[in-house]
């Protein structure tokens, strides 16, 4: 028997995927737990928020403060957006877990600048 083939809807793709992100589904890229995670959103002042795979992001956004493995993190989005970014500079070993809600503060109060 032979295949019956779809010429419209076979044949090469017809745009590039561009630099499409691809999510490790490996055990080291578990999603912290909530209670282990702090969410604010915050305002970026003009000068944005420096991050590790994009560069400079600026306007509203969304700031976790995660713990992985003793080691706190933070990580920025765009308001209500999917991608997530690693803060340059926003990972340090954590002692105690129970001052995360403190280092999330901090990082508030740092990169929270509605005002410029």
């Amino acid at each position: 028997m032979a295949a019956i083939r779809d010429l419209r809807r076979e044949g090469r793709a017809r745009r590039h995927a561009g630099e499409l992100l691809m999510a490790d589904t490996g055990a080291t890229a578990a999603t912290p737990d909530e209670t282990d995670a702090k969410t604010t959103d915050i305002t970026a002042g003009p000068g944005g928020v420096m991050t590790d795979e994009v560069g400079v992001i600026t306007g509203d956004l969304t700031l976790r403060t995660e713990l992985r493995s003793g080691q706190v993190a933070l990580r920025v989005q765009y308001k209500d957006a999917d991608e997530w970014y690693a803060v340059t500079g926003g990972l340090a070993p954590l002692v105690d877990p129970a001052d995360l809600a403190a280092v999330h503060t901090i990082a508030v109060g740092l990169l929270h600048r509605p005002e410029g």
